[in-house]
């Protein structure tokens, strides 16, 4: 049971991932899980469920990803971590392409629904927390708030990606340039 309610789920990220929030209807969910017209409503008795459902699937798969990246990386400078950065950004608008649409889609959706935003926001938090740690280790004085601006660049550089799509996309020379920045400024604070 719980596993075909992931199912949907995992088809509801692509299909609004793939052909926007027009296109997430419960025949479209349906097809692209391939199971019996009607699972979805079964699961999700209105849309505004589904999309509830939705941001909590999506949270929680990207806090898996954001875990197995912590698991396998352990930069020893800033160039490594920018490395790093980079990488998880080709993986966001590569194979997870649909996800990170999807996970925008649901940005624009909170527009209109306010209250997907503490879910949203929740959501964030927990990575920015986890992003936060690392750059302390580096020596932010402000690991919270430089965070915040490598995942807002992150979230610019992404989205852009996903709109103009660019075939050898690098973000890496941004990533490196911003963090050093950050950090080598921060470092010439620290030790006036």
């Amino acid at each position: 049971m719980a596993r075909r309610r992931e199912q949907v789920l995992d088809a509801a990220i692509q299909v609004l991932g793939g052909e926007g929030a027009r296109r997430l209807t419960y025949q479209a969910v349906d097809a692209a899980a391939g199971v019996p017209t009607g699972t979805t409503s079964n699961y999700f008795r209105n849309r505004a469920a589904l999309i509830d459902g939705l941001v909590d699937h999506l949270q929680a798969l990207e806090r898996r990803d954001w875990e197995a990246f912590a698991a396998e990386v352990a930069p020893a400078d800033i160039g490594e971590l920018a490395d790093a950065v980079s990488r998880f950004l080709r993986y966001a608008t590569g194979p997870e392409q649909a996800r990170t649409a999807a996970r925008f889609a649901l940005y624009l959706e909170s527009t209109a629904r306010p209250e997907l935003r503490p879910a949203l926001t929740r959501g964030r938090e927990g990575v920015v927390d986890w992003g936060a740690d690392w750059l302390e280790r580096f020596g932010s004085p402000v690991p919270r708030r430089h965070c915040e601006i490598l995942f807002d660049y992150m979230d610019g550089v992404v989205f852009h990606q996903l709109a103009f799509p660019v075939p050898d996309f690098d973000p890496g020379p941004g990533i490196r340039e911003l963090l050093g920045r950050l950090l080598d400024r921060a470092t010439a604070v620290r030790d006036r």
